[in-house]
């Protein structure tokens, strides 16, 4: 028996779709709940995967932000200062309009809108 746990690590929905895309590849058929999250994430996913990582590289060096939040920032790509303040309504953290001004930008030349 193992006593190793595998750390749990956040992941993009581009990097769950590209994942669960390479399994449906490996098996003749993915599992149920497997299903549904592909599903899932073609619907939602905004950015391809090579997009997706560069834009998670770029906001990894806000030294402000978590590594959670990068990749909140990166599934939802907020556009406005409110949809910023959204996704930090229930954290500790209060951005100033320089930091939330630093994200939209960044994430600005990620979207397709």
């Amino acid at each position: 028996m193992a006593d190793e746990i595998d750390e749990a690590k956040p992941v993009s929905i581009s990097e769950v779709k590209s994942i669960l895309k390479k399994i449906e590849k490996d098996r003749e058929e993915l599992l149920y709940e497997q299903k549904i999250a592909l599903e899932h994430a073609h619907k939602f996913a905004k950015l391809n995967l090579k997009s997706s990582k560069e834009l998670i590289k770029e906001l990894s060096k806000l030294e402000f932000l978590k590594e959670i939040h990068i990749y909140k920032i990166a599934d939802l790509l907020p556009s406005t200062i409110d949809d910023i303040k959204t996704i930090f309504a229930k954290e500790r953290i209060n951005l100033n309009e320089k930091e939330i001004k630093q994200i939209l930008d960044i994430v600005k030349k990620y979207s397709f809108e």
